[in-house]
């Protein structure tokens, strides 16, 4: 059964992401023209996609990202709305009390899978590397970026004001996707003799689907998984973002191209090195600092517009609504707008990817659930403030039409947009603006530099050896992507950060049972604190 398995999960794969090999396999006589290539407005990822009409198409891992994230909606009762005051109130420390390395653990509720302890976090006295906040924010520096400034401005270009109802309803069911693959992420992790933290989708599909009777399905899973994340993170979390910063510095600027990309690239692996040689401990550190300052710049300029156009939010709300179920001038209709909204709230937030869980499960926890909790609030700030703030600017800044056609959107560029839309009512925003991507290119960077380092250790072994080498090419890909024009490479590992998606997803969809068991844990001990 699980031979089979394997043979419709890697034709599956090459099916949505690589159609050079699909074609060699014959898929394409198979799925003739209901399913064909198409190219992502934004990353320029090639997916195979279900054509719904001429004009629109949904890519499969489109569908597998929301089905799930709507799955565990249902499944854990809406997580994303019983849990959201619960995520307030740990990362602002209210229930630290049974955190602490003194909190018990019965006998009975140890399990060993593989001889080895998913419970090691309790049972041998660790606390984990970071803070609830730290982990958290380590996780958003990598989500938070260029699909927010302008992932979102095509998503709009092409859908319309409509695609932002979408974007937010996609946000809301990302919740409970964070919600369920991070507490995985800390119940499953291991930890190594000197304290540090080994955790993510790696070994909660090897550990967990073991529980379950499917140990070779998992260990298959996890391999896969680790492989397309290392590539991922060289990749798009690495060459595309410093390609991205270094773009907006000299075109910003004016600064002239050529040997400047490299000189970019050099100083940008030399902050990077800075951070990541520290480990997640640094790279916490810094994204607790970093992702507050470069969010709060973005969303303050956004109310400052917000504010400065008060008379016509009531107008962009009535276009957002209008367009989201009764969508006019834009090509396939209603389904076009929810295909745009969805896919770039599901693109932007990496909800189901399972890579924030690689980040969370460092969190200083005895309850896999409390971070669970908190990965909640990931969605909720990327999608749902930040990707609102940056469609209502652009809405309400182009009510009249003054800068952007809605319908008309390839060719555009969506930073431009964005910067547009701001220079309009503040002068000379774009400055600003680019400080933001280069800030939210060094917070993917390094955070994703820490999801490959831990890929890469899963699968070449914990020696520091490992580590340094890891590490040395990470900084010698990031010069790389800041010099050179790239194309199909990162087109490629860009795919591979997607295709993380299917054993991720499975794999949660199986372990679901153990997430609501430790959300139950979790709920009994803080109602057995003392009331204040």
């Amino acid at each position: 059964m699980e031979r089979g398995f394997y043979r419709s999960f890697w034709l599956l794969i090459t099916a949505c992401f690589f159609p050079g090999m699909a074609m060699a396999k014959g898929l394409d006589e198979r799925i003739n023209d209901f399913v064909k290539p198409a190219t992502d407005a934004i990353s320029g990822v090639i997916f195979y996609s279900i054509s719904l009409s001429p004009e629109v198409s949904v890519p499969i891992v489109l569908i597998v990202l929301i089905a799930g994230a709507a799955y565990f909606t249902f499944y854990f009762k809406f997580p994303n709305l019983r849990h959201l005051l619960t995520s307030v109130n740990i990362i602002r420390g209210k229930y630290s009390g049974i955190e602490g390395p003194a909190a018990e653990i019965l006998p009975s509720e140890i399990n060993i899978v593989d001889g080895d302890q998913p419970d090691t976090i309790r049972i041998e006295g660790h606390v984990g590397e970071v803070s609830h906040f730290q982990a958290l924010t380590a996780a958003l520096s990598a989500t938070v970026g260029l699909g927010n400034i302008a992932g979102v401005a095509i998503a709009i270009a092409i859908g319309g004001p409509g695609a932002t109802f979408w974007m937010i309803l996609a946000g809301f069911l990302g919740m409970a996707s964070k919600f369920a693959e991070c507490t995985l992420g800390v119940k499953y992790r291991d930890i190594g003799p000197d304290g540090t933290v080994y955790g993510g989708p790696m070994y909660y599909l090897k550990k967990g689907l073991a529980e379950y009777k499917l140990a070779g399905l998992g260990k298959f899973f996890a391999v896969f998984f680790a492989i397309m994340c290392v590539g991922g993170s060289f990749g798009g979390g690495n060459m595309f973002q410093a390609n991205q910063a270094a773009e907006m510095l000299t075109g910003t600027f004016g600064i002239a191209s050529g040997s400047a990309g490299f000189i970019i690239g050099i100083c940008f692996a030399i902050l990077v090195g800075i951070v990541i040689i520290g480990g997640i401990k640094r790279i916490g550190a810094w994204t607790e600092k970093i992702v507050p300052f470069m969010v709060g710049i973005y969303v303050a300029a956004a109310l400052i517009i917000l504010f400065a156009k008060f008379s016509e939010i009531p107008t962009a709300f009535g276009l957002i609504f209008d367009g989201a179920f009764t969508p006019v001038g834009i090509a396939g209709g209603f389904v076009g707008v929810l295909v745009q909204g969805f896919r770039r709230a599901a693109f932007s937030n990496e909800a189901g990817v399972g890579s924030a869980a690689i980040a969370h499960s460092a969190v200083r926890t005895k309850y896999p659930a409390s971070e669970g909790m908190v990965a909640l609030m990931e969605p909720f700030i990327d999608t749902i403030l930040v990707c609102t703030m940056t469609a209502l600017v652009i809405v309400i800044t182009n009510i009249d039409g003054g800068f952007l056609v809605y319908g008309a959107g390839d060719g555009l560029n969506g930073a431009t947009l964005t910067a547009t839309a701001f220079d309009s009512v503040i002068p000379h925003f774009s400055y600003i603006l680019t400080i933001a991507v280069v800030l939210f290119a060094f917070s993917t960077m390094i955070s994703w530099s820490y999801y490959g380092l831990q890929s890469w250790l899963y699968l070449f072994g914990r020696t520091r050896k490992n580590e340094l080498i890891y590490k040395g090419l990470f900084l010698v890909f990031v010069i790389v992507g800041a010099s050179a024009s790239l194309g199909a490479v990162v087109d490629f590992s860009d795919a591979m950060i997607f295709a993380m998606v299917f054993p991720n997803i499975i794999g949660v969809v199986i372990l679901a049972p153990e997430v609501r068991k430790e959300v139950s844990r979790y709920l009994d001990a803080i109602k057995a604190l003392p009331k204040e």
